[in-house]
C-alpha cells in the first residue's frame, strides 16, 4: 500500500479522492487477508514446536532413566547428565523462542490486525456513511424549487450539516489512512526483526550464519529506529494539521473551486449539476473542468472525459435568471447548448467569470498562433503578440514565484486601489488595463460583458504582466479614473453600489457609469467645435518637417497654447496636447472619457496622431495607454510616417521595442521610400539597427515556418525591461553612437 491522502483534496472530495481512497480499500483487504494467514500459520507454528518441546522433555526423562538403570558409571552418568543439562538448556531456550515468538505476533500482528484495521473499518463505514447522507443533501437542496424559500432554506441548513458531517469523517478516514500506512511498515518489520533475535539467542550452534546477518541485523535495527522516530514526527504533525482543519474546515460552506496554471492555461474545476439534452430533462452532478480551450467533465476519477464545448472561442455564457431551479446558468455554443447549476450564488459568479475569463483567453491565445501577420498590414508586418510570448524575463506571471506578490502588491498600493473602483469590495484581484483601475471578480465580470472597446479586463494573480503596463495601472488608478467618471455623482445624489449590493444593482451602475457616461462633468460647448478630424480654432501651427536628424519636438508645436486653454480644446485636440511633452495620463483619460478619437488627426501638424505625439515626447508609459485603448500603431502622418518611423528618427530605443511588439508594419516607407531600418542605419542607431534586423529575420522565420532561437526573445525583453526601469540607458540619439 503506497497511497498517501491529502487532507485538502478529500475536502474539495473529487474523483481523484474517490479513486485513491477506493485503491486504499482494495490494498487493505488484501493487507488483512494475509495477516490474518499469517496468524493463522504462527498458530500452527507455535502449537508444533510445543508439541516438539514436550516430545524433548520427554526424550530427557527416558535418558534419565536409561542413566538409572543398573550400577552407575562415573563416564557415562557425567556425560548423559551434562547431556541432558544441555538439552534441557535448549529445550527451555526453544520454549522461550516460542513464548517470544507468540509475544510478537500478539503484540505486532495480531495488535495490527485487531486494533489498527479495526479503527480503519469503523473509520470506513462513516466515511461511506456521511459521503451517503451529504449526496442525498445535495441532492435534496438542488432539486428544492426557487418558489419554496421555506424548504430551500431548510434544505441549506441540512445541506450544511451533512457537508460539515462528511467533512470530519473524511478527515478522520483519510488520518486513518495515513496511518496505518506508516503503521503497518514498521509493525511487520519490528516482528521480523524480533523473530531473527529470539533465534539467535536460541540457536546458539547457528552462530556462524546469524553472524554474517550482525552487521544486517545491525542496520536493520538503526533503520527500524529511524523509521519508528519519523513516523511519531509525522503522526503528530498529521495530528495537529487534522485537529486544526477540523477546526477551519467544518463550517459546513461550500469548497472553493480549484484553480492552477495547466499546459494550455488556467484551468478551473469543480462539481456542477448538468441538465440533460434527453426528453426527461434529468439533472446530474459531475466533475467539470476548464482546460485546454475546452470545457469538459467526467463522472469518476478514472472515466473518459465528455467535452462539453470543443473551442471556448466560439461560445458565450449567460445567468439563468428564468430558471425553475437556482444559481444556474448556460454555456451557449453554434452547435449546442449546455444547462448548468452551482452550489451557491458565490460558486456560480465563480464559474461564470472562469468560463468568460478562459473565452478570453482563448481569443488571445488565437491571435499569438496567427503571427507572425495580422489582416491588412502588408508583406513586412510583425506581429509580436502578447507579452506572454517574451517569456518569464519580461512578463509578470501572478502564479510565478513572486509575481502575485510583487504585480497585486504593487498595484493595490496605489492610492484608492486597496477597493474595487465601482464596488468598493476590499483586495481586489482583477484590473481594467485600459481604463487603469483595479477590479472585484464581479465587477469584472460585469466589465467583460461590456466588451473590450469599453474595459479589457485582466487578472493581477494569473495573467502575464509587462513592466511598462504595471506602472501604467500605478500612474492611473482608482481615484483618478473616479475624479473624472464620478465626477457629478455626489452633485446628483446618486449612491454607489457597495460590496453587498446585487449584481444586477452593479451592472446598473457600471453602464450608467462607463456606457452611459452619466456622471461626467460637462464639456463647455465651444465655438466652432468640430464632429470630424483636424484642428479646432486655436491650435498651434504647423512645426517644421522633421529631418532624419532627430530632433526634440520634431512632431509637437513650437508656440504651445497655455494650460488655461485646454478646457477650450475639441476632446481629440485635448487627447493630442495631453499626449505632448510632458504627457498627462489623466487628462489623456479625461478626454477618452468625453468621446476622443484615439486615432484623432491634427491637420494642423503633418495629420499627426496622439500616438505619433507621445512619440515624440518618448513617454512609454503614454504610447502604452493610447495603445490599449486601441490607438493605431501604423497610422501614418502626412509624410507617410508611423509610430516606428518617429521612434527610429528620434532614437527611442524602448518605444520602437514597443511597437514592435504591439505589430507595428516593418515594411512602410515614407513619402520618402524609407522604411523604418534604412531610417535607422542613416541615423546610425545601433540599438534600434538590431532590434529591427532581428525582427526582420523572425519575420522571414516564421514566414516558412520555422520555430527561430530564443536570441530574438531574449533582447526585445531586456529592451522591454530597460524602457520601463532604466530609460534613460535607452535615450541615446544618433550623434552619441559611431556609424555603423
Amino acid at each position: 500500500m503506497t497511497v498517501k491522502l491529502d487532507f485538502e483534496e478529500c475536502l474539495k472530495d473529487s474523483p481523484r479522492f474517490r479513486a485513491s481512497v477506493e485503491l486504499v480499500e482494495a490494498e487493505v483487504s488484501e493487507l488483512e487477508t494475509r495477516l490474518e494467514k499469517l496468524l493463522k500459520l504462527g498458530n500452527g507454528l507455535l502449537e508444533s514446536g510445543r508439541h516438539y518441546v514436550a516430545a524433548g522433555r520427554a526424550f530427557v526423562v527416558g535418558i534419565c532413566d536409561l542413566a538409572r538403570l543398573g550400577p552407575p558409571e562415573p563416564m557415562m552418568a557425567e556425560c548423559l547428565e551434562k547431556f541432558t543439562e544441555s538439552l534441557n538448556h535448549k529445550l527451555d531456550s526453544h520454549a522461550e523462542l516460542l513464548d517470544a515468538t507468540q509475544h510478537t505476533l500478539q503484540q505486532q500482528i495480531q495488535a495490527l490486525v485487531k486494533e489498527g484495521l479495526r479503527g480503519f473499518r469503523e473509520a470506513r463505514r462513516d466515511f461511506w456513511r456521511g459521503a451517503e447522507s451529504l449526496e442525498t443533501a445535495l441532492t435534496h437542496n438542488a432539486e428544492v424549487p426557487r418558489r419554496r424559500a421555506q424548504e430551500a432554506e431548510e434544505a441549506g441548513a441540512a445541506l450544511k450539516t451533512a457537508r460539515a458531517g462528511y467533512r470530519g469523517r473524511a478527515l478522520d478516514y483519510a488520518l486513518q489512512i495515513n496511518v496505518i500506512e506508516d503503521k503497518r511498515k514498521f509493525d511487520i518489520m519490528e516482528f521480523a526483526l524480533r523473530l531473527v533475535e529470539a533465534q539467535a539467542t536460541h540457536f546458539q550452534q547457528g552462530h556462524e550464519e546469524l553472524s554474517r546477518l550482525a552487521q544486517y541485523r545491525k542496520e536493520l535495527g538503526a533503520q527500524l529506529h529511524q523509521l519508528v522516530l519519523n513516523s511519531a514526527r509525522q503522526k503528530r504533525d498529521m495530528e495537529q494539521r487534522h485537529v486544526l482543519l477540523k477546526q477551519k474546515e467544518l463550517g459546513g460552506e461550500e469548497p472553493e473551486p480549484s484553480l492552477k496554471e495547466g499546459p494550455g492555461g488556467l484551468v478551473m474545476e469543480g462539481h456542477l449539476f448538468k441538465r440533460a439534452s434527453n426528453a426527461f430533462k434529468t439533472w446530474s452532478r459531475r466533475w467539470f473542468t476548464i482546460q485546454s480551450n475546452q470545457l469538459v467533465y467526467q463522472k469518476k476519477y478514472k472515466d473518459p472525459v465528455t467535452v462539453v464545448v470543443d473551442d471556448l472561442r466560439l461560445c458565450t455564457v449567460k445567468l439563468c435568471p428564468d430558471s425553475e431551479r437556482r444559481f444556474c446558468f448556460e454555456v451557449v455554443s453554434p452547435s449546442k447548448s449546455c444547462f448548468l447549476q452551482a452550489d451557491s450564488e458565490r460558486l456560480l459568479q465563480l464559474w461564470v467569470s472562469a468560463v468568460q475569463s478562459s473565452i478570453a483567453t482563448a481569443f488571445n491565445q488565437s491571435r499569438l498562433d496567427d503571427s507572425p501577420r495580422g489582416s491588412g498590414q502588408g508583406s513586412g508586418h510583425l506581429v509580436m503578440g502578447s507579452a506572454a510570448t517574451l517569456g518569464p524575463g519580461g512578463t509578470t506571471r501572478g502564479r510565478e514565484p513572486g509575481g502575485v506578490g510583487h504585480v497585486a502588491a504593487q498595484v493595490q498600493s496605489v492610492d484608492g486601489n486597496a477597493q474595487c473602483c465601482d464596488c468598493r469590495e476590499p483586495a481586489p484581484e482583477w484590473a481594467s488595463i485600459n481604463l487603469g483601475v483595479t477590479l472585484c471578480i464581479q465587477c469584472s465580470g460585469i466589465h467583460r460583458s461590456l466588451g473590450v472597446h469599453f474595459s479589457k479586463v485582466r487578472s493581477l494573480t494569473l495573467d502575464s504582466w509587462e513592466p511598462e503596463l504595471v506602472k501604467l495601472m500605478c500612474e492611473l488608478g482608482n481615484v483618478v479614473i473616479n475624479q473624472i467618471y464620478e465626477a457629478r455623482v455626489e452633485a446628483m445624489a446618486v449612491k454607489k453600489p457597495g460590496p453587498s449590493c446585487s449584481r444586477q444593482e452593479k451592472e446598473a451602475w457600471i453602464h450608467a457609469k462607463y456606457v452611459e457616461k452619466k456622471f461626467l462633468t460637462k464639456l463647455p460647448e465651444i465655438r466652432g467645435r468640430r464632429g470630424g478630424r483636424g484642428p479646432p480654432r486655436g491650435q498651434p501651427p504647423v512645426p517644421p518637417k522633421p529631418s532624419l536628424k532627430p530632433q526634440p519636438g520634431s512632431c509637437r508645436s513650437k508656440s504651445e497654447p497655455p494650460p488655461d486653454n485646454l478646457g477650450s480644446l475639441h476632446p481629440g485636440a485635448l487627447l493630442f496636447r495631453a499626449a505632448g511633452h510632458p504627457p498627462s495620463l489623466p487628462t489623456m483619460a479625461d478626454a477618452l472619457a468625453h468621446g476622443a478619437d484615439v486615432n484623432w488627426v491634427n491637420t494642423g501638424q503633418e495629420n499627426a496622431t496622439p500616438l505619433i505625439q507621445a512619440t515624440a515626447a518618448n513617454s512609454l508609459l503614454a504610447c502604452e495607454f493610447l495603445l490599449q485603448n486601441g490607438a493605431n500603431v501604423n497610422q501614418a502622418d502626412s509624410r507617410g510616417r508611423g509610430p516606428l518611423h518617429h521612434a527610429t528618427i528620434l532614437g527611442h530605443t524602448g518605444l520602437a521595442c514597443l511597437f514592435l511588439k504591439r505589430g507595428a508594419d516593418l515594411g512602410a516607407q515614407d513619402s520618402e521610400g524609407r522604411d523604418p531600418l534604412t531610417i535607422a542605419m542613416e541615423t546610425a542607431n545601433a540599438d534600434i539597427v538590431t532590434l529591427l534586423r532581428l525582427a526582420k529575420m523572425r519575420e522571414a522565420e516564421a514566414a516558412q515556418g520555422q520555430a527561430g532561437d530564443e536570441t530574438y526573445l531574449d533582447i526585445f525583453r531586456d529592451f522591454s525591461l530597460m524602457a520601463s526601469d532604466d530609460p534613460e540607458k535607452l535615450s541615446r540619439r544618433a550623434q552619441d553612437l559611431h556609424t555603423l
